[in-house]
């Protein structure tokens, strides 16, 4: 499974893409699979704080539910209403179509690098 180097990563499997500010924020393939199939995301609200490392959505598969953390502290600026509606779009694309919500970002929490999450899921 191949680890995008364009984004950092939290120790929970959510990864983040920090462009001007704004942080786009979804789950990792590594989490999908864990999590089988995807069938429902409770997202943030547009406009509501979230906190690095705190929970701030849930991920729901066949399997289980498992909170979301947010990998930044800010402002929830948009969520991704096609992942909402379909949520299978998460275990097909969790690095493109399947990003789950953006921040305004404030301050960033611990994130990880590709190699550094790579050692953390022995993955390489």
């Amino acid at each position: 499974m191949s680890i995008p180097t364009d984004r950092q990563y939290t120790a929970e499997h959510e990864w983040v893409q920090l462009d001007a500010g704004t942080a786009t924020v979804g789950v990792t393939a590594y989490a999908t699979d864990a999590l089988g199939d995807v069938v429902y995301l409770d997202l943030p609200a547009v406009g509501s704080e979230v906190v690095a490392g705190q929970p701030c959505g849930e991920i729901e598969s066949t399997k289980s539910v498992s909170e979301l953390y947010s990998p930044v502290t800010g402002t929830i600026s948009r969520i991704n209403d096609a992942a909402v509606e379909a949520p299978e779009v998460v275990n097909a694309d969790p690095y493109g179509e399947g990003w789950l919500f953006a921040v305004t970002v404030e301050a960033e929490g611990p994130l990880l690098d590709a190699e550094a999450y790579t050692a953390l899921t022995d993955q390489g």
